[in-house]
């Protein structure tokens, strides 16, 4: 139990990779908690926004990689915001006192869907670059629980958790499957009521994602074949709604790809920001590039980009 916290990798991440704490809203209570790492002379990092049971350090596995390639990568834990509205005017806050124009954003699942909530609520002056969405939604009633959204702030926290918990995997998983279950389970033990009502709100209250004001946001969907949080017709519906969007398939990896595939994923990651290598919009320092495109190549041959 718990191999991933006790691991070289993550306490090598903890003792590297200092936690950072910022308020930008007038109510100090609302602290953001972000991992900010590599090069900071890039000016269009990429952000990642962890789901409902998440913190900022469960892409550890993603920001030792990415960094040591040379991307300047940021991963964040939100305040208590009770709608989207809210997050996305904090999250703005922080961007600008981050001094970022734009962004890339790699959201799971619920920060899937509030990465896209923040592109569109910012379409007309945009602050977001790309998107990456993985194992997301882009309409919150998939979840049928609309009706009970405005009674989690009742809740007490073992009630919260349960419900979290009833979406984890429950059959048979590879040990390293497991073992990414017990350390999301163990995150999901750190939150407070109020962190994991509020998040559990934003999760299911009711909003849905309006795809022509962010059709011309280059974006990849990565999602997994076997048993995950999201249901076939979810995941048919962001099929539909980005028909231009790049597709990332991961055969296995249940709701936590990013822990236990994460080798697929960080080369997915780094096929979607290829793309934007030698612009200002580059998420990487640009004497990495080439040694960089290298290793993505070596990489592509064994896993094989399965793309859309």
């Amino acid at each position: 139990m718990g191999e991933i916290k006790v691991s070289p990798d993550y306490n090598w991440f903890r003792s590297t990779v200092p936690l950072k704490k910022i308020i930008v809203d007038d109510d100090d209570s609302k602290i953001w908690s972000l991992y900010d790492a590599g090069p900071r002379s890039i000016r269009c990092p990429l952000i990642f926004l962890p789901p409902v049971s998440g913190t900022a350090d469960v892409f550890f596995r993603q920001i030792l990689a990415l960094t040591g390639w040379g991307y300047r990568v940021i991963a964040l834990q939100y305040p208590v915001y009770w709608d989207h509205l809210e997050f996305c005017d904090g999250f703005r806050k922080l961007l600008d006192h981050l001094q970022l124009d734009k962004v890339h954003l790699f959201g799971a699942s619920l920060g899937g869907f509030l990465a896209q909530k923040f592109a569109e609520y910012t379409h007309k002056s945009p602050r977001v670059h790309s998107l990456i969405l993985c194992n997301s939604f882009s309409d919150t009633s998939i979840f049928n629980q609309t009706w009970t959204a405005n009674s989690f702030w009742l809740m007490p926290a073992f009630m919260l958790k349960k419900i979290v918990l009833g979406n984890f995997s429950s059959g048979p998983v590879d040990p390293v499957m497991a073992d990414a279950i017990d350390f999301m389970v163990d995150r999901l033990e750190s939150l407070g009521q109020s962190e994991l009502a509020s998040r559990l709100t934003l999760n299911c209250q009711n909003s849905y994602v309006e795809p022509h004001k962010i059709r011309d946001i280059p974006v990849t969907i990565m999602d997994v074949f076997d048993q995950s949080a999201l249901s076939t017709e979810a995941k048919e519906e962001m099929y539909k709604l980005y028909p231009n969007a790049r597709r990332a398939h991961l055969k296995t990896g249940g709701n936590f790809p990013y822990l236990c595939r994460s080798a697929e994923v960080n080369l997915y990651v780094q096929i979607h920001l290829l793309q934007f290598h030698g612009t200002k919009y580059a998420a990487i320092d640009p004497s990495m590039v080439s040694a960089e495109e290298l290793e993505v190549q070596k990489g592509n041959l064994s896993v094989g980009q399965e793309e859309q």
